[in-house]
C-alpha cells in the first residue's frame, strides 16, 4: 500500500482568500455610494424672494465639516422659493420653504453618508439608496435614512447669504 505525502499548500489560507473578496467587495459598494460631484447644482429654477436681515437654520451643528464659515455661499435670488440649492464644496444644501424665509442643512444623508444632489418638489435628493428630506426642516420625507439632515447654521444679510461662523 502506498501513501501519498501530505505537503501543505504554500499559498496564503482559504479562509484569508474568502476575507479578501469580501473586504474588497465591501470597499466597491462604499466607493459606490460616494457618488460623484459633477452634478453640483441641484436648484430647480429661480424665482424672486424678497431680502430680510435673518438668520436662519437653528438649532442643529454642521460639526465641523462645512468649510468655509462666514463666506458668501448664495444670493438670496439664487435659491429658488418653494426649493434650494446644494454647495457640495461646503457640503450645504441651503432652502427656502417660503418667501424671504432660509434653511441650511447639511449635504450629507443621514443613511450612509452620501452627498445629497438635488432639491426638488420640496425635498432634498439622495440619489444613492432614494432617501428624501423636507425643506422645511430636514425632516425625513422617505427612504432608508435613519435621522433628519442636521441643521446649519447662516446668516442673510440684504441678498447674501453666509454660513455663520
Amino acid at each position: 500500500m502506498t501513501s501519498a505525502s501530505f505537503h501543505p499548500a504554500t499559498g496564503p489560507a482559504r479562509r484569508t482568500v474568502v476575507a479578501a473578496a469580501g473586504a474588497a467587495s465591501l470597499g466597491a459598494v462604499l466607493a459606490a455610494c460616494g457618488g460623484s460631484d459633477d452634478d453640483a447644482s441641484g436648484d430647480t429654477g429661480t424665482a424672486p424672494s424678497g431680502s430680510p436681515s435673518q438668520e436662519a437654520g437653528g438649532g442643529g451643528s454642521g460639526g465641523g465639516e462645512n468649510a468655509g464659515a462666514g463666506a458668501a455661499l448664495a444670493a438670496t435670488a439664487d435659491i429658488p422659493e418653494g426649493g434650494g440649492k446644494v454647495f457640495p464644496d461646503q457640503k450645504v444644501v441651503v432652502t427656502q420653504p417660503a418667501a424671504g424665509d432660509f434653511k441650511a442643512f447639511s449635504a450629507t444623508c443621514t443613511h450612509q453618508g452620501c452627498a445629497v444632489k438635488s432639491v426638488a418638489d420640496g425635498v432634498i435628493n439622495c440619489p444613492c439608496h432614494n432617501s428624501s428630506f423636507s425643506i422645511t426642516d430636514g425632516s425625513v420625507q422617505g427612504g432608508p435614512a435613519p435621522k433628519p439632515l442636521p441643521a446649519v447654521q447662516i446668516t442673510v444679510s440684504g441678498d447674501s447669504i453666509r454660513l455663520a461662523g
